[in-house]
């Protein structure tokens, strides 16, 4: 016991380097998909039909792909298209396409549960389409939107882990660097000490936003209006 953490601590600096690049990488991602995600949520509300089969198509390609097929894609295919991309901004794109695809779909399901009745009275009143998003429908939707955006960041957290498989120092990552630098060069094998390191901080960040997640959904339902959007299934990664 005294062994791992010595070796906890010996490693600090690694585990740190990968923590940093686990939460750099939630970092971009949930920027993309909330950016892109709102963009395509707007558009799958919209009144022209190919437009919503667009955006429609886009969010169930991505949805339905596991997501490590999504990131070995890009990552190894980009080169044939003359566009070599280093692991980190690789991984990025994956999973802020990934994360466009749900965040558009909280965006779509947010702006749907206003009532319609709303809508028809700001267009009453000779409201523009875009004013009726930007005055009436984007200020309500975002009460209802934020426990969701807060789970979906827990899964991008979660889904960072998946960088390791193409080169990411991210956290995942710098815990096995740390087992294979000890095996090696030690003759020990400390991979449960390692991963079980890993897992509680893992389970530390997602129980808490997690936990936020829930308690805005329980704040959102006690103050009335519309019902909240519930973040994507983890099972769809």
């Amino acid at each position: 016991m005294i062994h791992d953490l010595s070796l906890l601590v010996e490693n600090w600096p690694l585990l740190l380097i990968g923590l940093r690049a686990t939460l750099s990488l939630a970092a971009v991602t949930l920027l993309a998909s909330t950016v892109f995600g709102v963009l395509l949520g707007t558009l799958a509300t919209v009144r022209a039909r190919p437009v919503r089969w667009l955006v429609a198509f886009y969010v169930e390609t991505f949805r339905d792909i596991p997501l490590i097929v999504t990131i070995f894609t890009i990552f190894f295919g980009a080169p044939f298209l003359g566009v070599p991309l280093q692991p980190f901004p690789a991984v990025a794109l994956g999973l802020s396409l990934w994360g466009a695809a749900n965040g558009a779909e909280i965006v779509r399901g947010g702006i749907q549960s206003i009532p319609k009745g709303q809508i028809e009275a700001a267009t009453a009143l000779g409201l523009h389409a875009w004013k009726i998003y930007l005055l009436v429908l984007w200020p309500q939707a975002l009460r209802v939107l934020l426990p969701a955006f807060t789970g979906l960041l827990a899964l991008i957290v979660q889904s960072t882990s998946l960088g390791a498989l193409v080169g990411v120092t991210e956290f995942l990552k710098a815990g096995g660097l740390i087992i294979e630098r000890s095996t090696v060069m030690q003759g020990i094998n400390p991979a449960f000490a390692i991963y079980g390191f890993i897992l509680l901080v893992y389970f530390s960040i997602c129980s808490v936003l997690t936990a936020l997640s829930r308690r805005l959904e329980r704040r959102l339902a006690t103050q009335g209006g519309a019902r909240a959007v519930h973040a994507p299934d983890p099972s769809s990664v």
